[in-house]
């Protein structure tokens, strides 16, 4: 709400998925002075729209204690730059590590006070959120994170080599690929 209250105009675009959130969503907003109307909820719909529906904003917002997992890399797929705070857990350290796999990790906070911070100053920057937008976007046809053959090809290449040191009988270790 005080990222919403910083910055006049924005929306916060939510799922609705629950029919108890909105309604309660909405109160809280209002008691927080900020008008309803600006929490947007959009329902579940086929990847292919729902990735094409994240081209459209702005700037993706990141949960804690548990960050986004696959609406992340959704989001980064699609040029949706993704603003996180690297939690203490695995769960709040995934947007984190998605962020540096595709080279922008200035959009990664230690803390909640730098994660406001930098929300309110990217959303009234449109130069820096642009050129962060371009850096994405030239990062998707190069990062090893949007290579699914790659992927492919690495993983049957540990598999291989997990194989080989369990049938000589050697323990579990690091394999590199």
């Amino acid at each position: 709400m005080r990222i919403l209250q910083a910055v006049p105009g924005s929306v916060l675009w939510l799922l609705q998925d629950n029919p108890f959130v909105l309604p309660n969503l909405q109160r809280e907003a209002q008691v927080r002075g900020i008008d309803p109307q600006r929490l947007v909820f959009a329902p579940r719909m086929e990847l292919d729209m729902h990735l094409a529906r994240h081209s459209l904003a702005d700037l993706f917002l990141d949960t804690l204690p548990y960050n986004a997992h696959t609406t992340a890399s959704d989001a980064l797929w699609a040029g949706l730059p993704v603003l996180t705070c690297a939690g203490a857990s695995f769960a709040g350290r995934v947007a984190a590590s998605l962020l540096h796999a595709v080279g922008i990790p200035e959009l990664v906070t230690d803390n909640p006070a730098d994660y406001e911070a930098r929300a309110i100053a990217l959303a009234g920057d449109s130069s820096l959120l642009q050129s962060i937008r371009s850096k994405l976007r030239a990062q998707i046809a190069t990062a090893p994170l949007f290579d699914t053959q790659r992927f492919a090809r690495d993983i049957e290449s540990a598999y291989v080599a997990m194989h080989a040191r369990s049938q000589a009988g050697l323990p579990p270790d690091v394999i590199d690929v």
